[in-house]
């Protein structure tokens, strides 16, 4: 067996040969073909091009090696082109501390019943007053630095579920349609993530309309990965069974964050013990880790909750009386259906009014 195929187990591998067309026999001719093609794009710098680095694009993209490349090359290219997001991209960053703490994103232990981790997002813990949404999206991406060092992940993915209960209208309105596609670009085309699905619960009306803005910009495969279930968790559950996550310990948001920053953390004090994304594979193996802790009284208000049968609440009926739509969407208004069109009323002064009091 190649060292490339070490730590694997024999499930995986088979799943590998299945799924992505992975071939132990041809791996490093794969993946020496793939680097024959850095020569093609001399305007991009190409910071790494080892063995490891370049099969995990070639498990993203199903060893397809003209697509394989485009995605190594987008990768580079959008971190060329987001200098700043990337200048202090370590754990230790405050911007990237801060949005951690708050659990953006929450891992999950216990992966789901296809072994995929479970990455978990509450959207009402977004305190725009304290994390940016690029702050944010930041700690995400370096989560999943991290965890895609781990080849099984490479190869069953990841889940993603965002909790949008009471996430509200106010908030909503900071998510522009530059920083959305900024989160499409970082996400869906510059990532060698395999996501089996991306699922929405509890999600208002305006969340909906703002996904039916984006979703001619989404690739069909993305679109067709995005699931809206409302306060339906029994859809939730055809996908994702519950017996996996019964078997988790209660959801702390900390706990992905205490994985990264060492046993010296604690929700209390500023980060005492700090790695880098190479130096955290070392010590959890990309792995959600684990243990609990306490938090203090407002890390307590931000929300705790798992999700788990019966535990989201139903849409705040105030999301169905008329509301503003910000004018940045206004673009996108004759895409949406006339169910949300009859809703909408734009009036852009009195949404500028209601930005500049907030």
């Amino acid at each position: 067996m190649s060292h490339l195929h070490a730590g694997l187990s024999p499930e995986t591998t088979e799943k590998a040969r299945l799924e992505l067309n992975e071939n132990p026999d041809s791996l490093h001719q794969d993946i020496q073909q793939v680097r024959d093609m850095i020569v093609t794009r001399p305007d991009i710098g190409f910071l790494r091009t080892d063995d490891d680095f370049i099969l995990r694009f070639l498990r993203a993209r199903k060893f397809d090696q003209a697509e394989t490349f485009r995605l190594l090359a987008q990768y580079f290219q959008f971190r060329q082109q987001n200098l700043d997001m990337f200048q202090s991209f370590k754990v230790d960053d405050p911007g990237i501390k801060r949005a951690l703490m708050d659990g953006f994103p929450g891992v999950l232990e216990t992966p789901d019943q296809h072994g995929r981790k479970i990455l978990i997002l509450f959207a009402s813990n977004w305190d725009q007053g304290r994390n940016s949404f690029t702050d944010i999206l930041r700690a995400i991406l370096l989560s999943l630095e991290v965890l895609i060092e781990n080849p099984e992940l490479q190869i069953n993915g990841f889940i993603l579920i965002i909790d949008w209960s009471n996430f509200s209208f106010k908030q909503a309105s900071k998510l522009t349609p530059n920083i959305l596609k900024l989160a499409i670009e970082g996400l869906q085309d510059s990532f060698p993530a395999r996501f089996g699905g991306i699922h929405f619960v509890n999600q208002p009306w305006y969340i909906h309309a703002m996904y039916t803005i984006i979703k001619p910009f989404l690739k069909d495969k993305t679109r067709k990965r995005i699931f809206l279930h409302g306060n339906n968790l029994n859809s939730l559950h055809q996908l994702i069974q519950p017996d996996s996550a019964a078997r988790c310990p209660p959801y702390d948001m900390g706990i992905w964050a205490r994985t990264l920053l060492g046993p010296d953390y604690n929700d209390d004090t500023e980060y005492t013990l700090t790695y880098d994304a190479l130096h955290v594979r070392e010590n959890c193996g990309g792995g959600g880790g684990g243990g609990g802790g306490g938090g203090d009284k407002e890390m307590m208000k931000r929300s705790q909750s798992a999700v788990e049968p019966g535990t989201l609440r139903p849409t705040d009926r105030e999301t169905r009386h008329i509301l503003f739509l910000p004018e940045c969407y206004r673009a996108g208004f004759n895409l949406l259906p006339d169910r949300f069109t009859k809703r909408f009323l734009l009036f852009s002064r009195h949404f500028r009014s209601e930005s500049t009091s907030a």
